[in-house]
């Protein structure tokens, strides 16, 4: 008897998973593809409240291949993807979190993506079920592009499909270290090495689903584990893109959203030496991996408190933090014509500060929120240089000539 290789492996890291498994596993049963082509691996790591004996009936009565793995709390997610990883079989894999669940046709629709385009990542869109989910990376649909050309730098959970080669071909794992961010560390070592990503952006692949007891592991963990990830995120991306403009387009993912929060409004409640413990934490990173390039795509209050973190001026950064917190409009400054646009954050042209200048000019996106913003300021004051060139050497010519 030949036993067919399935399309797709559903992998299912599961704990203390009740009630919501039972919504997940029936999503999974309600796929429209051929159960012949998927199957489960669901490994229950150390659950107590039956979740290892629902999956286990499961298995029992599904229609396609289940193979439930049952095993002592490991304490984190990468532990049991892990476990599944290393058992599945299936062209791709698809890690699907125990209290989420896929939207119908799914599953379809990402395989067939994936062997149309001949891609290693299928990013299927997301839809979040009281909690919020990523947005800008759903406009269209999109057979094929990758981490530089769109946003899909903004997804980096692990509930996309992968084709298991790419993952055997690199050796490619979850980090058992990292208690939090291992996904984005995993997602992004994808991208990288992809030979091309597909976005399904019209048909809703993913429900993110917001657990009513708060317990869902995005937010657990101290701020040390933040910085663990950010610093292990901005280690894989200096190992694998050069230093330059796609670097730094990458590098403002964790600058943006794993290092930026730790000097949020929850900054303003820490204890003097948490805040002393945050800026050590940075320190590195800041020195190693914050440029020009990378404070430029940021919006100015970003670009200014992580300015004055890299600088080391804790005493300058609440005053920012409580105006940012307030969500008051800075004023703007208008100079050079319009062709240039400050914010008026605090310490704005302070000489005791020190800030510079250039840290409070808005980019043209963000400039052009405001009225009298003239955009093109360096693209005409080329072609004035221009003009006066020619002028003179017209004046020249004519002086030449007579």
């Amino acid at each position: 008897m030949t036993v067919t290789q399935p399309d797709v492996s559903v992998i299912i890291g599961a704990y203390e998973a009740m009630p919501y498994l039972i919504e997940c596993l029936s999503s999974v049963e309600a796929q429209t593809i051929d159960p012949m082509r998927v199957e489960v691996i669901a490994v229950d790591d150390g659950s107590t409240d039956g979740t290892g004996e629902y999956l286990e009936e499961f298995a029992e009565r599904a229609p396609m291949h289940v193979l439930v793995i049952r095993q002592e709390n490991s304490g984190g997610p990468s532990g049991p993807r892990n476990v599944g990883l290393g058992k599945a079989t299936g062209r791709y894999v698809f890690f699907l979190d125990a209290d989420d669940r896929l939207g119908p046709e799914a599953l379809e629709r990402m395989v067939d993506m994936a062997d149309r385009a001949g891609t290693d990542v299928v990013l299927g869109k997301v839809e979040g079920v009281n909690r919020s989910a990523p947005k800008s990376m759903w406009g269209r649909t999109v057979e094929r592009t990758d981490v530089f050309s769109s946003n899909i730098k903004f997804t980096l959970s692990a509930q996309k499909l992968f084709r298991r080669a790419l993952l055997d071909r690199h050796g490619m794992r979850f980090d058992e270290s990292l208690f939090t961010g291992e996904d984005a560390l995993f997602t992004m070592e994808a991208y990288l090495r992809a030979d091309g990503v597909s976005v399904v952006a019209d048909h809703t692949c993913y429900y993110l689903v917001g657990r009513d007891d708060g317990k869902h592991v995005t937010k657990s963990g101290s701020y040390t584990l933040r910085f663990d990830s950010a610093r292990a995120l901005m280690h894989l991306i200096a190992d694998l893109v050069p230093a330059g403009g796609r670097r730094d387009q990458l590098m403002m993912r964790p600058f943006l959203v794993t290092l930026l929060p730790q000097f949020g409004p929850k900054y303003l409640t820490d204890s003097e030496e948490v805040r002393r413990h945050k800026f050590e934490l940075a320190k590195p990173l800041m020195d190693t991996y914050w440029t020009d390039g990378v404070a430029q795509r940021l919006k100015v209050h970003e670009r200014l408190r992580l300015h004055l973190v890299a600088e080391q001026r804790p005493e300058l950064l609440p005053d920012v933090v409580k105006f940012v917190k307030a969500k008051k409009q800075a004023a703007a400054l208008l100079e050079r014509k319009g062709r240039r646009v400050y914010l008026v954050y605090p310490h704005f042209r302070d000489r005791a500060a020190g800030v510079p200048d250039a840290v409070y000019l808005a980019e043209p996106r963000e400039a052009r929120a405001f009225p009298g913003y003239r955009e093109g300021g360096v693209d005409t004051f080329v072609r004035r240089a221009v003009r006066k060139a020619r002028r003179v050497l017209t004046s020249r010519e004519v002086r030449h000539a007579a």
